[in-house]
């Protein structure tokens, strides 16, 4: 069953004012590791995820505009959403970050976990929030003074399911990036502890470091 992933990244005595200078630093070492170097969409959140957004724009996806750059530089996106700065607020990214995935591949009936379909490296949109001290009661305790969704975690464990040489290869490419990414946003905003973590809370770092020896 897949389950959601995170990074979360936490920072000592972090004021307010200072969480623009974090956010754009996380959003800029994407480019370094599979992900693009311009912004898709930027959302501002307040009080709590069940409200209306108060700001949002989207900038588009690099490759998608016939004129001019689509995207935004994560220092633009970051300035432009943070405009209005207010600590029960939520800022939230969007930024593309390519992996690779199956297309089309789905187990065969005759062969039970038997994965089939075409391996493509494509970008998905990942998202990277950064949340004032008081938005959602308090939720940065838990989530991080900046949060990254990566969505699914199927590109990172594809558990049960029967690879077969390439795909197995294609997935421990997948979890060295991911963990490649972890320390980089880490290192290049300062901050000083991340948690990679899912939603049904069961030993991720165990199970991804089982798919890193799955060839071995």
């Amino acid at each position: 069953m897949s389950d959601t992933l995170y990074l979360s990244l936490w920072y000592p005595n972090l004021r307010l004012a200072a969480l623009a200078e974090k956010l754009t630093a996380v959003l800029g070492a994407f480019a370094a590791h599979g992900g693009e170097n311009r912004v898709y969409s930027a959302t501002v959140w307040p009080v709590s995820w069940s409200e209306t957004p108060v700001f949002q724009k989207v900038y588009g996806r690099m490759g998608s505009a016939p004129d001019g750059d689509p995207g935004a530089e994560p220092e633009l996106a970051v300035e432009e959403a943070l405009e209005s700065l207010h600590e029960d607020y939520a800022y939230e990214f969007q930024v593309g970050w390519s992996l690779w995935e199956l297309e089309d591949g789905a187990p065969e009936p005759a062969q039970a976990g038997k994965v089939t379909g075409r391996w493509a490296r494509g970008p998905r949109l990942v998202r990277i929030t950064g949340y004032g001290p008081l938005f959602d009661e308090g939720a940065y305790e838990q989530d991080g003074h900046i949060r990254i969704d990566f969505g699914s975690d199927t590109p990172f464990l594809q558990e049960g399911a029967d690879l077969g040489q390439v795909g197995a290869r294609h997935v421990e490419e997948n979890v060295r990036q991911l963990i490649d990414l972890a320390a980089g946003v880490e290192k290049a905003s300062g901050a000083t502890a991340r948690l990679l973590w899912s939603e049904l809370g069961e030993s991720l770092a165990q199970r991804l470091a089982e798919r890193l020896g799955m060839r071995n």
